[in-house]
């Protein structure tokens, strides 16, 4: 198993001496989910913070109504999980599948503590990562509730540059929370400008 891309994601904001990192590959494990296969159903607990190897994922939620609303894409050197679900122990408000066979590096909860402990570096890691996906998130949170639909998916398209070539319209449009149709006319007034 080669674990450059995880130690070099960690790099960007902790440095680890060669045992800190050994220690820190040993509390990972290495997990491969098929196409179409979940990593997390919702209602059922997070257990795992998982980082992605290989692959694409989508958090999404369904509404009474049976319609898919996505939240985040996750791809490679991307962490993925339900945070609150992990850290209360509560069932997960997501759903996380695989939109492509998928390889992640998880860590469990307890793994996750016994880190903290011995390399309290990496509280502030998780820390920086956390605060990342706030800030990611807050800003889509006003970008849905005052941006046109056509800067969304502009917005969509720089943020995940090589993602539109790897998942559905129906997909990105879930995730715009539009229809296809209006994505489909969107995109061919995007290409007459």
């Amino acid at each position: 198993m080669n674990y450059e891309l995880i130690l070099k994601n960690v790099a960007k904001h902790i440095q680890l001496d060669d045992m800190e990192a050994d220690f820190f590959i040993s509390l990972l494990e290495h997990k491969t989910i098929k196409r179409k296969s979940f990593l997390l159903r919702q209602g059922e607990p997070c257990k795992t913070e998982n980082f992605i190897i290989k692959g694409c994922t989508r958090t999404y939620t369904v509404d009474e109504n049976g319609f898919e609303h996505i939240v985040m894409f996750g791809v490679e050197d991307w962490w993925v999980g339900d945070l609150s679900s992990l850290l209360t122990k509560t069932p997960a408000h997501y759903f996380i599948d695989a939109l492509e066979e998928t390889e992640v590096l998880q860590i469990t909860k307890p793994n996750l503590d016994l880190l903290y402990e011995r390399v309290p570096k990496f509280e502030r890691f998780f820390r920086i990562i956390i605060q990342n996906a706030f800030i990611s998130q807050q800003i889509r949170i006003n970008q849905n509730l005052s941006y046109t639909a056509e800067q969304r998916y502009n917005d969509f398209v720089e943020r995940y540059p090589t993602l539109e070539q790897r998942i559905s319209q129906k997909q990105i449009a879930s995730y715009l929370g539009i229809t296809p149709v209006f994505l489909s006319m969107l995109r061919r007034r995007i290409a007459r400008k």
